[in-house]
């Protein structure tokens, strides 16, 4: 069990996942948080109300900063990235994604620290290989934009590390004591209000309804998929964040990469329809053409396949989609609320 009064880092902290993480450390007691963002950007500024932290530092200074305070930090969550899967600059993701990742590696394995890492589902590209966590398949994969190409260079250059690492008994280590990529699926709940486009289709369907009492999904372009019945395993952002402290008290599991996702496929129809509910109305949608720009690069099915979280000993159940919906809409959503 991780000490209350240890020194932890959360990067990414003001956005989506990580404030809830935040909040998460807070209740249970962990307050020596350091803080790593892009702060500049203000629309992320409420997500951090009443979080309780000892600093929040410049995302691009945060180095610097260790090296002249030396904190004891003792787990570091790096879950900052560009998650933007339209932006095509592969150097910026190359930058944010996969080198700055290597160095929160590099000094976590420098100082001995465990550390749990988000990898994202955009790895597995098509599902040529199925979505399988198995380590054998990640050189193979192929994913469909520069975001998951980066993700997915980076738990290549990891799981390199520790292969170099195992093949020289005697040599320094190339890994933190303790690491777990976290293969994030499709995410949604509190704190993303501010991640506009890349929102979850939820916190677009409330807003569409809002506005226009209808929600608009793209046509399927697959004669297999009928409209709105392409499928996504969608995960509430309370079970990711469980299952990230839960890794955290539970260092002893294996070194690697694990999916998160509930395991079971939905299709966005179900998830309109569980938007309407948790606002007591009738579902109406309009189906519209799909975008050229993300017709070739999208995926009609994804699950996560979670046994290997499981053999790992995590046991707790999975919000269902239509209890994840209604919480997050009654009282986050209808409230403007934050986690």
């Amino acid at each position: 069990m991780m000490r209350k009064d240890a020194i932890i880092i959360v990067t990414g902290a003001a956005g989506f996942i990580a404030s809830c993480l935040v909040s998460l450390l807070n209740k249970e007691g962990y307050e020596n948080l350091i803080l790593a963002d892009e702060f500049s950007e203000e629309e992320k500024e409420l997500n951090l109300h009443n979080k309780i932290f000892i600093a929040r530092i410049e995302r691009e200074n945060l180095f610097e900063w260790l090296e002249i305070e030396k904190p004891k930090v003792e787990f570091v969550f790096h879950l900052g990235a560009r998650t933007d899967t339209t932006e095509f600059d592969y150097a910026i993701h190359q930058h944010l994604n996969v080198e700055y990742s290597q160095k929160i590696w590099s000094y976590c394995t420098k100082n001995k620290i465990p550390l749990v890492y988000a990898s994202s589902a955009a790895t597995y590209g098509l599902g040529e290989f199925g979505y399988n966590d198995d380590h054998k398949i990640i050189n193979s994969l192929q994913p469909l934009n520069p975001y998951g190409v980066s993700k997915n260079e980076f738990d290549k250059w990891a799981l390199q590390q520790a292969e170099s690492e195992s093949a020289v008994q005697d040599a320094l280590s190339n890994t933190p004591p303790f690491w777990a990529g976290l293969k994030f699926f499709n995410v949604y709940g509190p704190n993303e209000y501010h991640k506009a486009r890349m929102a979850s289709v939820i916190f677009h369907s409330y807003n569409q309804v809002k506005k226009s009492s209808e929600v608009k999904l793209f046509k399927s372009y697959k004669n297999d998929f009928k409209n709105g019945e392409q499928l996504r395993d969608f995960i509430y952002v309370k079970d990711v964040i469980k299952i990230c402290y839960w890794f955290m008290q539970n260092q002893h599991t294996s070194n690697g990469i694990y999916n998160v996702g509930t395991g079971k496929a939905r299709t966005f129809n179900d998830l309109v329809k569980a938007t309407f509910a948790g606002l007591d109305l009738e579902s109406k949608i309009n189906y519209i053409d799909m975008p050229g720009d993300i017709k070739d690069k999208y995926q009609y099915y994804t699950e996560a396949n979670m046994n290997k979280l499981k053999r790992a000993g995590y046991t707790d159940e999975f919000y269902s989609l239509e209890d994840g919906v209604d919480d997050y809409v009654k009282n986050y959503l209808s409230e403007n609320k934050f986690y």
